[in-house]
């Protein structure tokens, strides 16, 4: 929907409020005009149901307002008596118009000052869980999100079991986007497996379908900082629009919500209005070897010839840092065929091993210049793979490109897809919403994130642009990470709880320090309960 056909129905919401409660609030001893205002009727309702004003900004928050608005109902009506079961039923399964049975049929009068405590344990503990949920809700939604470590795209910063508070607050708390969803749930609700949205997943009916026509339009809270270059950035993933995950064709498969696709967190390597290049499997901003932060730690895949001989498993993971190799199902490194270990190291770790009197060689596992593989934008003029990339640009908001069949590949998706523009092509001719031309010029910023898993990371290589509305949030700290092959209380890894994501030199925990200021806080809160009593 457009913030036009927003506003008309928040006008037709106001109307039918109006109708169907102008006389409570005449009941309640208020004015009938007063239930028709904008905003104000319900600053007027939340006196009337004896709430805080400040609930009114709750039915004005996605989500939080699916929440919000059958409590309202149910509160409604309450306030005027009603207090049975069949009563609270009715009006949450009618989506509050057995109120206008209220204000038209029924004989009711107002219950000035009623009494806010629940009747039963029931209502007690329901009315709990509900605002526990709508609190979580919004700091999960506008401030802080828990996520988890699923892939080794970005290990040696980010391990598998890692689980991250992400940031919403410094790029920007995106406001949600799917307006009919379950709460603090993305695209599944746990345990059923069932879908946590309610939106056509078909292409073809995106425009038409009825759940389809309440998506929000994009908007972000202004935050206090802008994507940096080499940042650890999560994000919705693009391409996950597509039913076969490894075929990223710019043709669609089936619509999914930008705020629904799949979370994925990589590295920022390039930002609006660079120029990106791959060689050798090393990043190439503008033509200079871009510099990573201290704790990146770029891997790649390397064969180890050791003439057939074998290593020391424990020397291989705990001095050498080796991950990722074929490994047999009791865990130990094979050794292959060839007389040696496909191991996947950084180049610290590979000067490390070379030092081994076992080993033999060293050889970098890249695909070479001019050897062609299947990666964005999937043109067959261009002869380039996942360690020989480029150059490409990165577009930025505001910045003009020029449009022909060599440069459309690359933009093409930006075009249809990010930016909802019609695009068609007739020989050398390309219009965009009815008009030939030959240029286009961005509508918002572009970034392109990769692991440091480099030959281990399905990232922009595969499906491209990343676009800024698709941004979730930075990764601030790890408050627990979990090694699931590790026995006993030796699967977590206590050296990395509470360890900030960025900073240099090797992580620092903050446990101690976070376990002293819960203890305070534990200690203060009996302290004032003692002097209470």
């Amino acid at each position: 929907m457009t913030f036009f056909q927003w506003f008309l129905l928040f006008f037709i919401i106001q109307v039918i409020h109006f109708l169907g409660t102008y006389k409570l609030y005449k009941l309640a001893g208020r004015k009938a005009w007063e239930a028709l205002i904008p905003i104000y009727n319900a600053i007027v309702l939340m006196k009337i149901v004896n709430r805080p004003w400040w609930w009114t900004i709750l039915l004005f928050i996605p989500i939080v307002n699916l929440i919000m608005f059958p409590v309202i109902w149910v509160e409604t009506v309450r306030s005027f008596g009603r207090h049975s079961k069949t009563d609270t039923w009715l009006v949450v399964f009618t989506l509050g118009f057995y109120i206008f049975y209220l204000n038209y049929i029924l004989n009711v009068s107002y219950v000035d000052n009623r009494s806010l405590k629940p009747r039963s344990e029931i209502g007690e503990w329901t009315s709990s869980i509900l605002f526990a949920i709508v609190a979580a809700t919004i700091v999960h939604t506008y401030f802080i999100q828990p996520f988890t470590i699923p892939s080794s795209s970005l290990e040696k910063t980010l391990l598998v079991g890692d689980f991250l508070f992400v940031s919403k607050i410094n790029y920007g708390a995106r406001i949600p986007m799917t307006t009919i969803a379950a709460p603090m749930v993305h695209d599944t609700i746990p345990i059923v497996s069932a879908k946590s949205y309610l939106f056509s997943d078909d292409f073809n009916k995106r425009n038409t379908s009825l759940f389809n026509n309440f998506q929000f339009p994009y908007l972000r809270i202004p935050g206090f900082e802008k994507i940096e270059r080499n940042d650890i950035v999560v994000f919705n993933q693009p391409a996950d629009t597509l039913l076969d995950m490894d075929d990223f064709t710019p043709d669609r498969n089936y619509y999914k919500p930008i705020d629904k696709k799949t979370n994925l967190v990589k590295r920022a390597v390039g930002i609006p209005g660079d120029t990106l290049q791959i060689k050798e499997g090393y990043v190439f901003i503008n033509g200079k070897r871009t510099i990573l932060p201290d704790r990146a730690k770029p891997q790649y895949n390397f064969f180890i010839n050791t003439n057939g001989q074998y290593l020391n498993q424990n020397l291989l993971t705990e001095r050498y840092g080796a991950r990722d190799g074929l490994k047999y199902p009791n865990g130990n490194f094979a050794l292959t065929d060839m007389g040696g270990y496909m191991l996947t190291l950084t180049d610290a770790e590979v000067g490390l091993i070379k030092n081994n009197p076992l080993v033999k060689g060293v050889t970098k596992l890249l695909n070479g210049p001019g050897e062609r593989d299947d990666v964005f934008p999937y043109d067959s003029a261009l002869s380039w793979n996942m360690d020989n990339y480029g150059p490409i640009y990165i577009p930025k908001k505001g910045g003009v490109v020029k449009l022909n069949k060599k440069t459309l590949p690359f933009y093409k998706r930006i075009i249809q897809e990010y930016e909802k523009n019609n695009l068609e092509i007739e020989g050398n001719k390309i219009w965009i919403n009815g008009q030939e031309t030959d240029k286009y010029t961005f509508k918002q910023d572009y970034y392109w994130m990769m692991g440091d898993n480099r030959q281990n990371s399905l990232d922009a290589r595969k499906w491209g642009y990343v676009p800024f509305d698709h941004v979730v949030g930075k990764p601030v700290f790890i408050w627990l990470s979990w090694d699931k092959n590790g026995k006993g209380l030796n699967k977590i890894r206590w050296e990395r709880m509470f360890t900030t994501v960025d900073g240099d030199g090797k992580p620092r925990s903050y446990l101690i320090y976070f376990i002293a200021f819960l203890l305070i806080i534990i200690g203060c809160q009996r302290y004032l309960k003692y002097k209470r009593k």
